[in-house]
C-alpha cells in the first residue's frame, strides 16, 4: 500500500468511534458487578424473572434506596448500570402484562436511570445497545465465542427463548465485524481511485453480509408508539409531563445503517424518518460513524463512474446479500410475530375457548415491533428501497 493509501485509510478509523476490529460495535468484555454501593440494583435486576413472576417486582423496586449515579467511573460501569436500571424499568412497567402498566416511574429509579443516561448519551429506555451489545458474557472464558458458551449478564421474563433471541442477534453483529474492517479500505480505495481495492473489498463485505444472514438463522434453535402506553411515562423527579421513548429495536443496530449509507440507499418517508430517529437510540460514537460514513465520497457514484465489471459485479453482489438479509429477516418477523399474534386474534373471537385465556391473548406485537413499527410494512418498504440502489446501478 502506498503512502497516500495508508493516509487515506486513516482518515475514516473504526478506533475513533469505539468499534474495535475484534469485536465490532459490540462492548468488550463487560462488567458483570458494580461497586458495592449499587448493590440495591443488581440484587433486583439478577433476579427480575423471578420477581416479575412472583408480582413483587414494583413492591421491591419501592424500597429500593435513591442511589447516585457519581461513583460510577468508567464506561463499562455505567453500561452496566444503564443495562441493570433499563431491564429494570422495562420489567417494573410490564410487570402485570400490556393491560396494567404505571404512568409513573418512581423516583429512586427514575434519577439515577436518568442521570446514567445523560452520562452515556443515551435515553432512559432498555435500547439494542443494553440487550445485546452489552448484555453477555462467556460461561468458559477459554472457550469460543458461540451460542452454547454465551450467557446474558441480566436476565428477564421469557427463559431460554429470550436468550437466544439475544445472543442469535449478538451473533449477527459479531458476523459483521468483517465488513466494518473493511470500510476504512474502501473508502481508501475511492480517494485513490482504485478499482481492483474496492471491488476486493466489497467482495469481502458480501461474503460478511452473507455471514449474517447464516448467523441469523440460528434464531430457529418500548413507551413511544406503543398502543398500551399512548401517553408515554412519567420519570418521577426528572420531568413532570409524560416522556415517549421508542422500545429496543433491532433498527437501533449500527450495523445496516453503516452498510445502507455505504451502499448509497436512502430510505425516505415513514421508514426513513423511523431508522434517522432509532440513531438517537444507539450509543453517540456509534451515530457519529454513521454519518461520517454518510460524509465520504459516494461508493456508489464510484462505481457508476468507473465502468469497472469485477467493481459493478461487487457492488451489486453486496446489495443483493443485503437483499436476502433483509428477506431473511421479513419471513422469520413473519413466522414469530405475525403469524402467531394471527392465531391470537383468532383466539379474542373464539366461543370455545376459555375467556381468561383469551384475555391473556398478547395484542401489542400483532402489527407492531419490538421497537413500535408498522413491522411488515417497515420491513418490506426497507428492503424494496434496497432493491432500487441495486436496480440503479445495474442500469449503468
Amino acid at each position: 500500500m502506498s503512502l497516500a493509501d495508508k493516509d487515506s485509510t486513516t482518515a475514516f478509523c473504526l478506533d475513533s468511534y469505539n468499534v474495535s476490529e475484534e469485536l465490532g460495535f459490540i462492548l468488550h468484555e463487560p462488567l458483570t458487578e458494580l461497586p458495592l454501593y449499587y448493590q440495591p440494583w443488581m440484587d433486583i435486576a439478577f433476579h427480575l424473572p423471578e420477581l416479575v413472576h412472583s408480582h413483587e417486582l414494583r413492591s421491591r423496586v419501592s424500597r429500593m434506596p435513591l442511589l447516585s449515579s457519581q461513583y460510577l467511573q468508567t464506561h463499562r460501569e455505567l453500561r452496566l448500570a444503564h443495562l441493570a436500571l433499563g431491564a429494570t424499568t422495562m420489567s417494573y412497567v410490564w410487570q402485570e402484562g400490556e393491560d396494567n402498566t404505571v404512568k409513573v416511574l418512581p423516583r429512586n429509579l427514575a434519577l439515577p436511570y436518568w442521570e446514567v443516561s445523560q452520562r452515556l448519551g443515551l435515553p432512559p429506555i432498555f435500547v439494542h445497545a443494553d440487550a445485546v451489545l452489552a448484555n453477555w458474557k462467556k460461561r468458559d472464558p477459554e472457550r469460543p465465542f458461540d451460542m452454547e458458551n454465551l450467557d446474558l449478564v441480566v436476565r428477564l421474563p421469557g427463559g431460554e427463548s429470550l436468550r437466544g433471541f439475544f445472543m442469535v442477534t449478538l451473533l449477527v453483529e459479531l458476523a459483521a465485524i468483517p465488513a466494518l474492517k473493511r470500510i476504512p479500505t474502501v473508502f481508501s480505495g475511492v480517494s485513490c481511485g482504485h478499482a481492483a481495492m474496492v471491488a476486493q473489498a466489497l467482495q469481502d463485505i458480501s461474503k460478511s453480509l452473507h455471514d449474517m444472514t447464516e448467523a441469523l438463522k440460528l434464531m430457529h434453535g418500548c413507551w413511544k408508539d406503543n398502543l398500551s402506553m399512548p401517553n408515554g411515562l412519567i420519570y418521577e423527579g426528572v420531568h413532570p409531563e409524560p416522556m415517549e421513548f421508542s422500545g429496543g429495536s433491532a433498527a437501533q443496530s449500527s450495523l445496516l445503517h453503516c452498510f445502507d449509507e455505504l451502499l448509497g440507499i436512502n430510505h425516505e418517508a415513514k421508514a426513513g424518518a423511523f431508522l434517522t430517529r432509532m440513531r438517537d437510540y444507539m450509543p453517540p460514537a456509534h451515530k457519529q460513524m454513521i454519518q461520517d460514513i454518510s460524509n465520504q465520497p459516494s461508493l456508489r457514484k464510484f462505481v457508476q463512474e468507473q465502468c469497472d465489471e469485477e467493481l459493478n459485479k461487487a457492488f451489486q453482489l453486496c446489495v443483493t446479500e443485503l437483499i436476502e438479509l433483509r428477506n431473511y429477516h421479513i419471513n422469520m418477523v413473519s413466522r414469530y410475530i405475525t403469524v402467531p399474534a394471527a392465531r391470537a386474534r383468532q383466539l379474542r373471537f373464539s366461543k370455545t375457548v376459555d375467556e381468561e385465556m383469551v384475555s391473556k391473548a398478547p395484542t401489542a406485537l400483532e402489527e407492531r415491533g419490538t421497537g413500535g413499527s408498522s413491522i411488515m410494512s417497515f420491513l418490506k418498504t426497507v428492503r424494496d428501497e434496497t432493491k432500487q440502489v441495486f436496480l440503479s446501478v445495474n442500469k449503468n
